[in-house]
């Protein structure tokens, strides 16, 4: 049968969503194949139907293998009955023979037609992900569809795909409704077949970083680096930054005008607190500016990558910080394992490697640190 009218709305699809015209044969060839099959169970040959886009035809055949038995199964002939066709025929030959589908009901085109639509269905969404897969790691806007006990789902993009905030990756405290529009990252594209997934975070550290680089354009520029974030999502984070540009003030930038910047950031995460801190190539007093807000007296370093700090004894607690979690996410910030004492417990002990006198820490707290 010829039909110009079928192949030319083919590669209209192609067009306007992208799916080639292939992928979109090769389907309707299965569907209507298994529509035909559906609606003559009694025909035990093989359906095949083929598509020609440069005549504009579709054909169909019954395909039977050439079997040395006495009966013939599904999708098969035997070979007696096979040479009565062909007198060549031998065993393990495929028959083809043309024939124009009387049968083929409203249903079976129903059938063909779902089965199409699935498959498209299919094809559109292996392509968002392979779009997605690209952006692993980014920043993303998307709405709140629906809520269930456990995971939050949102449509990300133009909500032709569904990202999912998962247990671990939502904030405590937080609360999502349907509708809401909230910024995620994008943690992990999962491609499983029907089970293909978008995995994104609320609580990552990656989410942080990429708010930063959203509000501060020296971060996009490249002038301002990020070196090292750490983060409890919903409580606190500690981000490390420097300038590349000596005549820009990297907190500054961050913090901006009067405190926009870090503010957007800051109600963006509802009100987690946020230390921006200025990083330092020489790793002691990098621990000790990750230790803000407290004032550390004194960095000694008593094994590779350990370091004790040592600060007033007034400031121990906040140098700790509730349950150690200032302690703790300075540690993940800098990378190295921080034991902090208090100046009367460490009278015994001696000023290693690196003293930080009064005078040399007053600029950093003041100037090197914002604490939100």
């Amino acid at each position: 049968m010829v039909n110009k009218d079928f192949f030319a709305a083919l590669a209209d699809l192609e067009r306007e969503r992208g799916i080639a015209e292939d992928v979109f044969i090769g389907a309707l060839s299965t569907a209507l194949a298994s529509a035909y099959k559906r609606i003559n169970e009694g025909n035990s040959a093989n359906v095949e139907v083929r598509l020609d886009p440069d005549r504009c035809t579709i054909r169909f055949y019954y395909t039977r293998t050439v079997v040395d038995a006495e009966e013939a199964g599904e999708g098969e002939i035997t070979l007696a009955d096979a040479k009565l066709e062909k007198k060549s025929a031998k065993v393990g030959d495929v028959l083809s023979k043309e024939f124009v589908p009387k049968d083929f009901s409203r249903i079976a085109a129903q059938t063909a037609k779902q089965v199409i639509l699935q498959r498209l269905h299919e094809t559109e969404r292996d392509n968002t992900l392979s779009e997605f897969t690209d952006k692993e790691g980014e920043l993303m806007s998307g709405l709140v569809r629906k809520v269930d006990s456990r995971s939050v789902y949102i449509e990300l993009g133009k909500g032709t795909i569904e990202g999912v905030l998962m247990p671990q990756d939502q904030v405590p405290g937080e609360r999502y409704e349907a509708g809401d529009r909230i910024k995620v990252y994008v943690k992990r594209v999962k491609n499983g077949g029907r089970n293909a997934q978008v995995f994104v975070s609320r609580s990552a550290p990656g989410l942080v970083r990429r708010l930063f680089e959203e509000e501060v354009p020296e971060i996009k520029q490249g002038i301002v680096l990020i070196k090292a974030v750490a983060r409890e999502a919903g409580h606190r984070t500690k981000l490390a930054i420097t300038s590349v540009d000596p005549h820009i003030d990297a907190v500054g930038a961050c913090v901006g005008n009067k405190g926009a910047r870090v503010n957007a950031v800051v109600q963006e995460l509802g009100g987690e607190k946020v230390d921006i801190i200025l990083y330092s190539e020489n790793p002691l007093e990098f621990i000790a500016k990750a230790l803000s807000p407290a004032t550390v007296l004194s960095i000694t370093q008593t094994d590779e990558r350990a370091a004790v700090a040592v600060v007033p004894d007034d400031k121990l607690s906040l140098a700790i910080g509730r349950d150690g979690q200032n302690a703790r996410l300075a540690a993940r910030l800098t990378g190295w394992k921080i034991d902090v004492k208090s100046a009367s417990a460490a009278e015994k002990l001696n000023i290693g490697e690196y003293e930080a006198q009064e005078s040399e820490m007053e600029e950093p707290v003041a100037d090197g640190e914002s604490d939100v």
